[in-house]
């Protein structure tokens, strides 16, 4: 996909391009709008004027000028805008000019003198990539949008730090928006590989014989019911020097979740190859890591495997031993993302890091409480868990805090083992996350991405069309470079 986004010192009205975009705020053409509107002799606020434009957040107006097409963009009435709004109406310009098939925009830098020229150009830069963004692949004779985007009085080492970041958002959009006859979990750890050679990385990738020699019996259970074969990944980023700190990033990676023999009905089904987004997330993070070259070592780990149904498959009332020796029962074999990443989690914690961040599509409860586009953060370390969230703000992904509630705990108390995979449904999400937080011998944070992690092509979208939307890489992202 060819979407870039440069810089220049010069404004808007001064620079040569097909399409230029100014604002209106308030119901006033911007400062940038009215050096336009003077070259253009009062043209662009006669036609405001004649067609009645508003001006509402996100509203856009085309207009054909002796000066090529200028597009005028809504900012509504209020003040106070933050660089969510900013990243937003970057996205929501580049949906127009996308969809225009305009290959080259000059963008007012809209929030300039709000935020300074570093903040108001990453922010800017970031929702036009984001917004720009389609998946055409098996479209036949659609081609991938090509588009080119300058930021008037922009800051350029902030437009190329918001692609690094946008390309790994990319990355993970495009993992989880492939079928799943494509996207198995042998392909995704072939992706994993080429990405490590790509930028960098250090990959280790482990078959059956390795997953069961390393005692990964939870994981194990769920993959073997699947004629596709599972891979265990492991990406590593190490900076030059000592690193000062070790972190770990780990994802859920079902290519395809059936339900197994608690088979899911066919609606709850039809988005199950964005059952790995928490594993695109943590894959995306590792390519912007690596361009980005903190001085932290980043290991990521992705458990990737189908759960199927067949001869092999495991069943309910199996009780299964992890690889940090607990068992566990199960009593649905649709709470299969919660086995899988117990042995992750376990090997996770066998480097000693620091910190484990840890991104699922992991229950409906989540998606119940708080929708479609808020994650939800359970901490089992309150300190950790505050810092996950102040990247999660800077980066404009909206997480909510949960509670690890400890009452909770005997609900997954099990009569024949250590543990069981599912207590009650009230409650769901808590007590998957205690769960969890029995395999992680580290600081850890738990994110339930169910809901922001795949957009349905009928729900408005903030940032691009539907399907897979990268949620968590830019979190990650941010929270990694914050511990350098």
């Amino acid at each position: 996909m060819a979407i870039r986004v440069k810089t220049t010192r010069r404004k808007v009205f001064e620079h040569d391009a097909p399409l230029r975009v100014v604002a209106v705020l308030g119901g006033r053409l911007s400062e940038e709008g009215q050096w336009l509107n003077s070259e253009l002799d009062g043209l662009l606020e006669r036609v405001i004027k004649q067609t009645r434009f508003k001006g509402e957040f996100g509203d856009s107006l085309f207009i054909a000028t002796a000066l090529g097409q200028v597009l005028i963009f809504g900012l509504g009435k209020r003040r106070g805008h933050t660089l969510d709004d900013l990243r937003l109406a970057g996205a929501k310009v580049a949906e127009a000019v996308v969809e225009r098939g305009v290959r080259e925009a000059a963008v007012e830098n809209f929030f300039l003198k709000r935020f300074g020229k570093v903040e108001a150009t990453e922010a800017l830069a970031e929702g036009l990539y984001l917004g720009a963004y389609r998946f055409n692949r098996y479209k036949s004779g659609v081609p991938e949008p090509r588009a080119r985007f300058v930021i008037a009085q922009g800051f350029g080492p902030a437009a190329e730090r918001a692609g690094v970041v946008a390309g790994g958002v990319f990355l993970a959009r495009d993992l989880v928006n492939e079928p799943p006859n494509v996207l198995n979990p042998v392909e995704l750890a072939r992706r994993a590989e080429a990405l490590a050679r790509e930028v960098g990385l250090e990959v280790n990738v482990f078959g059956p014989e390795k997953i069961q020699d390393l005692g990964m019996g939870a994981y194990w259970a769920v993959a073997k019911g699947s004629d596709n074969e599972p891979r265990f990944i492991e990406l590593v980023y190490r900076p030059e020097g000592e690193p000062v700190r070790k972190l770990a990033l780990v994802g859920k990676g079902l290519t395809f979740d059936t339900g197994g023999y608690s088979l899911k009905p066919t609606p709850s089904m039809t988005t199950m190859k964005g059952d790995m987004g928490g594993a695109a997330a943590v894959i995306g993070a590792m390519k912007a890591i690596a361009a980005l070259k903190p001085p932290v070592e980043v290991r990521a780990y992705v458990a990737a495997a189908e759960n199927m149904i067949s001869g092999h498959a495991y069943r309910v009332d199996d009780v299964l031993k992890a690889m940090n020796g607990k068992t566990i029962e199960v009593l649905n074999t649709d709470a299969e993302g919660r086995l899988t990443l117990a042995d992750a989690l376990a090997y996770a914690s066998q480097a000693e890091p620091d910190a484990i961040v840890e991104l699922s599509t992991l229950t409906g409860s989540c998606v119940v409480a708080l929708g479609r586009q808020i994650a939800g953060l359970f901490a089992a370390d309150e300190a950790l868990g505050r810092a996950v969230q102040r990247a999660a703000e800077a980066a404009g992904e909206k997480v909510w805090p949960m509670p690890m509630e400890p009452a909770y705990k005997h609900l997954l108390k099990s009569e024949i083992a250590d543990i069981k995979n599912v207590g009650t449904r009230e409650g769901g999400a808590i007590q998957a996350a205690l769960f969890l937080a029995e395999f992680a011998d580290a600081p850890f944070v738990h994110l339930d991405i169910a809901g922001p992690a795949f957009a349905p092509s009928d729900e408005d979208r903030p940032y691009g069309p539907g399907g897979g939307t990268g949620f968590g890489v830019r979190t990650l992202v941010r929270w990694v470079l914050d511990q350098a």
